[in-house]
């Protein structure tokens, strides 16, 4: 990747916006690019797991593994977001892996200790990175504590709203969605059964308020769902 790529990946993302155009380009010496394709998997070593990422482009899920070895999906990383060592503490990450749902992706990463002397230098941008790091973790905390008051239809209504608001593309009153998850993994995520997951949708279909198929997910009116 040249280093103008580089640069113009960094320069129109909000998170840097407070840098002048030669403290971005000063940016690019310490950034690693990574591109991968759909299904691809991203592996956090040892070396790795101290390290912040940048999803630049595309969507990817990060998935735990317990010692039984069964895989949960932490979280579905969309496109501008952080992940990975996020208290720039150096800390392992609670997952193992990422895999690319979309057809590709572009990452950018950062050391941490060359992140934490980037913020210790430019305060303006530590004050950027503390509120886009807040959103992300005020969207994990209300997953979780969805969880534990909604049941499975209500958890299901929460991730698509959610992800309307994110990625939705609105025509009048529908939202389309591009879909890249099955609904197994939906239902990894809402920690429901798959079988739940597909009921709901099957009932919503057959209401006529919801159009599903593995490419897209078209959402006729998005209030009704309940």
């Amino acid at each position: 990747m040249s280093e103008d790529v580089k640069f113009w990946h960094l320069r129109n993302h909000q998170l840097f916006w407070v840098l002048n155009n030669s403290q971005v380009r000063q940016l690019c010496i310490i950034t690693n690019f990574k591109r991968a394709k759909k299904g691809e998997m991203i592996n956090f070593g040892e070396k790795e797991s101290s390290r912040i990422y940048l999803l630049k482009k595309g969507n990817l899920k990060l998935v735990q593994v317990d010692e039984q070895g069964n895989e949960f999906i932490v979280d579905i990383i969309q496109q501008g977001e952080l992940f990975g060592s996020l208290n720039v503490e150096g800390d392992d990450s609670s997952y193992e892996y990422a895999q690319v749902l979309t057809d590709r992706v572009v990452l950018c990463s950062f050391g941490v200790s060359d992140f934490e002397r980037l913020l210790s230098e430019n305060p303006t941008l530590a004050i950027s990175y503390t509120k886009l790091v807040g959103f992300r973790l005020k969207r994990v905390k209300n997953s979780y504590s969805n969880l534990f008051f909604k049941s499975a239809k209500e958890r299901l209504i929460a991730f698509l709203k959610d992800w309307a608001n994110r990625e939705g593309k609105i025509n009048e009153n529908q939202v389309c969605l591009d879909n890249f998850l099955t609904q197994k993994e939906i239902s990894q995520i809402i920690c429901s059964s798959r079988q739940t997951t597909t009921q709901l949708f099957n009932d919503w279909e057959q209401q006529g308020l919801i159009s599903y198929s593995r490419k897209e997910i078209r959402i006729n009116n998005l209030k009704a769902l309940g």
